[in-house]
């Protein structure tokens, strides 16, 4: 009951505040750069602070363990279903597309937002987790703070969030709703502290914040194209909590 009152007071508070401080992230203009604004990192730093000082806090690490026992009490089996449901959010918004519920953003400004998101992601968490080396709670390894699967479902709930926030209400709480489940199935295989995923949601939904301050300077610089050209490419990442990989498609 702690882990289930606690993930869903957070899902609430972040997509409440993303609610109330949204920014415009219209149809990204390449001349203009988003205007950074501090109350868009309040939610996600404290996500992280918290799962920060539960790498030493006694009373933290003691609520790790009395949430650990009460799921492992009620666990038949372990549900494998995360490895899946962590890409869900980000990948829904090219299946509305493909629905034609147009998002924000075009083709390609969505996935280079996509694409840099997935990379803050993959490497911050994988040069934290080498960095913190928190045993999991199954003992399997040392990965364990952050979560890679979490931040990954954070990640693209955001960007699900930013992409039809103007459409409906409910395809944010749609891909929070999915991400939070993400985190909590982290927690029921025991592969995760509460901990862990607290600090996973926070990186997950600033690398997608960074992805969007960034876009237009990237496009101009980086993705510049001429309006002759018929190619069009597509990368994108992906991080599973051990491995980095990518798909990269080129249609001419």
């Amino acid at each position: 009951m702690y882990l289930l009152r606690f993930l869903i007071l957070s899902f609430a508070i972040v997509f409440f505040c993303n609610k109330v401080n949204a920014q415009s992230v219209a149809t990204i203009d390449t001349t203009k750069s988003i205007k950074f604004k501090y109350k868009q990192i309040i939610i996600p730093t404290v996500l992280i602070g918290i799962g920060v000082v539960g790498l030493e806090s006694e009373s933290l690490k003691d609520l790790n363990l009395i949430i650990r026992d009460e799921v492992m009490e009620d666990i038949d089996k372990k549900l494998t279903i995360d490895d899946v449901m962590q890409y869900s959010p980000a990948f829904s918004v090219y299946a509305l597309n493909a629905l034609n519920v147009k998002g924000k953003n075009n083709l390609k400004d969505r996935s280079i937002v996509l694409a840099t998101s997935f990379l803050f992601v993959a490497a911050t968490v994988r040069t934290i987790k080498k960095t913190s080396s928190e045993q999991r709670p199954d003992g399997s390894d040392l990965d364990s703070f952050p979560s890679g699967h979490t931040a990954t479902a954070f990640a693209g709930a955001e960007f699900m969030y930013q992409e039809y926030k103007d459409q409906s209400i409910w395809y944010g709480i749609a891909g929070y709703s999915v991400a939070t489940a993400t985190g909590l199935f982290r927690v029921y295989n025991n592969k995760h502290w509460l901990t862990d995923v607290a600090a996973g949601a926070g990186i997950g939904i600033l690398c997608t914040k960074a992805a969007y301050w960034l876009q237009p300077f990237i496009t101009k610089h980086i993705f510049t194209s001429s309006k002759d050209t018929k190619t069009t490419s597509l990368f994108s990442p992906y991080y599973n909590g051990h491995q980095i990989g990518g798909t990269y498609v080129v249609r001419f």
